[in-house]
């Protein structure tokens, strides 16, 4: 599972890690019910997840529309604006879980988040 962070929020470690979280629960469900086999790999496997940087939004929704295009699943979060960030903005993106072979293509060349 991958879980792209939008960078140009600012937001802080503590938000993007329920923003993350809430991305990797949203793709957990939605693979459980889509594709059960990929599921129970991933997770008898750890769970793996990665996370890794976009620049922007534009950045985040074409990376969306690519993993959508291979058949992956997505989670595309939007943040309440309780906090640090208005109503409404997308913060980050769930892929996967799934196989490498078909989530590397759309994601390997994004960089860890620092």
């Amino acid at each position: 599972m991958i879980i792209a962070v939008r960078e140009d929020l600012k937001l802080s470690c503590g938000k993007i890690a329920a923003q993350a979280s809430h991305a990797a629960v949203g793709c957990a469900f939605k693979a459980k019910k889509a594709n059960t086999k990929w599921f129970k790999k991933w997770n008898a496997e750890g769970g793996k997840k990665v996370v890794v940087r976009v620049d922007d939004l534009e950045e985040l929704l074409d990376l969306e529309k690519k993993a959508k295009s291979q058949k992956l699943p997505t989670c595309l979060i939007t943040d309440a604006g309780l906090t640090e960030i208005p109503p409404d903005t997308i913060t980050c993106l769930g892929i996967g879980p799934a196989p490498n072979e078909l989530i590397d293509p759309v994601t390997g060349k994004l960089l860890l988040l620092k």
